[in-house]
């Protein structure tokens, strides 16, 4: 990766849209240390600008007040319609039938959606998953009291998801979402495993 002025500058939005968040977990982690290890997994498969400045800015949207406007005029269509193709906004709908349409349109995204978006989709994922495992793999109880028991719904998502990339996404990263996805299932498994012991 390349330093240059547009990083910088999407390090600056990132870490001020995101500086009082943190991440879920047994270390409340500031979120923008879940943004920067995005960034640096994008950076370890393509040296695009704007696949590493997409994956600086992904979760603004979804987790802050910055508008699809600012970031077009702060940052260029380009990155705007990387973010858009990529940003789950059912994540935050609580009405069930409405979530699900949320959902498929989601799916319906990533079957149009440009590599580079893919690319950033899959760096986040890894780490999120990443993250989750080395979170809890020695504490299923502890992930079950923050999480919940019933991750199906999730799991049936990341596997929509991880069949898109499959289909789509030709870049050398998806080895290794496919990797941590496949850790990813054996971990769910365990729980789901530990939960029908309570």
């Amino acid at each position: 990766m390349r330093y240059n002025y547009p990083i910088e500058q999407a390090i600056r939005a990132a870490s001020v849209l995101h500086k009082d968040q943190v991440c879920k977990g047994p270390v409340p982690y500031p979120y923008i240390t879940h943004v920067f290890a995005v960034a640096m997994i994008v950076a370890d498969y393509t040296d695009d600008e704007n696949c590493i400045v997409s994956a600086l800015l992904h979760d603004t949207l979804i987790d802050t007040d910055y508008t699809e406007q600012e970031l077009e005029d702060d940052f260029g269509g380009t990155i705007k319609d990387i973010v858009i193709s990529i940003t789950e906004t059912y994540h935050n709908e609580h009405d069930t039938k409405q979530r699900q349409k949320m959902e498929k349109d989601f799916l319906k995204q990533l079957k149009i959606a440009h590599e580079r978006a893919l690319i950033v989709l899959s760096a986040d994922k890894i780490h999120t998953m990443r993250s989750i495992v080395e979170n809890y793999i020695d504490d299923l109880s502890g992930y079950i009291a923050h999480y919940g028991s019933h991750q199906e719904k999730g799991l049936y998502m990341y596997q929509e998801i991880s069949n898109a990339l499959n289909r789509r996404l030709r870049n050398a990263i998806l080895t290794e979402f496919n990797n941590v996805f496949s850790e990813y299932k054996k971990f769910i498994h365990a729980v789901k495993e530990k939960s029908e012991q309570y």
